[in-house]
């Protein structure tokens, strides 16, 4: 009798362990035969093919691409509209099937639409940029705009306003070169369409607000910073002298360096680096970035500029040394 006393204790915690175990896992016994017949098909027929969803029965084109535009909040010619998700691949395609029906039906693919498009994007985020960053050089505004049309960039914009399922083109899945494309020629349409202003706020709204969170000093490339440093202080009648004012690890792999750059006595900038060379350079860049206007404190770029933007012609800094 002792000895079952001494042993009902432990019986006890098995019985509350146990339970809590069971109810953890909750393990569905269908998922692994699915998973496994699932992949017998895709096998079986030579592997996963994606269909197009224009493909498919139910499939309506003008219903798409009404609710595409009320999706935009935007008023598009319906035309136009159809022109812009219309590849040049695709009309290749149909065409050829028409010669084998015997039919003669003309179709007008989204080229002149992708060529208005991309003229417009450009000069808007060119004008767009010289507002908001009007101390950045010329070659770090060109830099950033580069950036924001980039196929890579308008591609991911056009992917996720839902354009891939409506394009009509002749390969499917498409490629980022078909969906940058596409964007060009919305924007073609929507120019064409509702004007400048509607069209201009599209781009705003869509492509130059990619902006957010990216540091536009890493589009103006900078071979000497401190030469371009020296060359603007000269302009102004002042001069700059660098001074080492920490440093600590010296002759070690973990050497580190401050240097802090002075104006009229008055520190402007500092920087640190393994050496005191790479501690000036780092120093110099952070007072570039200051008389940029585009240091890591900077306020936000301004997104709701309204309008065609019009800089002004002031002279702006250049990246080569004079």
């Amino acid at each position: 009798m002792a000895l079952i006393r001494r042993c009902v204790p432990l019986f006890a915690k098995v019985v509350r362990i146990h339970p809590v175990t069971t109810q953890a896992q909750k393990i569905h016994r269908w998922v692994a035969p699915t998973l496994m017949e699932l992949k017998r098909r895709e096998k079986k027929v030579g592997g996963k093919k994606i269909n197009p969803r224009n493909t498919f029965l139910e499939w309506n084109l003008e219903a798409e691409l009404y609710a595409f535009a009320q999706r935009l909040n935007e008023d598009f010619d319906s035309d136009l509209l159809l022109q812009a998700f219309t590849d040049r691949s695709y009309v290749i395609k149909e065409e050829m099937k028409q010669k084998e029906l015997e039919f003669d039906i003309k179709m007008k693919d989204n080229r002149e639409l992708v060529e208005i498009g991309d003229q417009f994007i450009n000069a808007y985020i060119q004008n767009y940029l010289e507002v908001v960053l009007p101390k950045f050089p010329m070659e770090g505004v060109k830099g950033v705009r580069k950036f924001l049309t980039s196929e890579a960039i308008l591609a991911n914009v056009s992917l996720h306003l839902g354009t891939k399922d409506i394009i009509l083109a002749a390969e499917y899945p498409v490629d980022n070169f078909i969906l940058a494309n596409t964007f060009k020629a919305i924007v073609g349409a929507l120019l064409d369409s509702s004007g400048e202003e509607r069209a201009a706020h599209f781009v705003r709204d869509f492509v130059i607000t990619q902006l957010q969170g990216q540091d536009v000093n890493e589009y103006l490339p900078i071979e000497d910073p401190w030469s371009m440093l020296t060359s603007i202080v000269k302009k102004d009648g002042t001069t700059i002298e660098p001074r080492l004012i920490g440093e600590t690890g010296r002759n070690t792999l973990l050497a580190c360096y401050r240097v802090g750059l002075y104006v009229d006595k008055k520190m402007v900038s500092s920087g640190f680096g393994e050496s005191v060379a790479i501690a000036k350079e780092m120093a110099a860049r952070e007072a570039l970035k200051k008389i940029f206007g585009t240091e890591d404190t900077m306020k936000p770029i301004n997104f709701k500029l309204d309008g065609i933007p019009k800089p002004t012609s002031q002279t702006r800094y250049q990246i080569t040394a004079s």
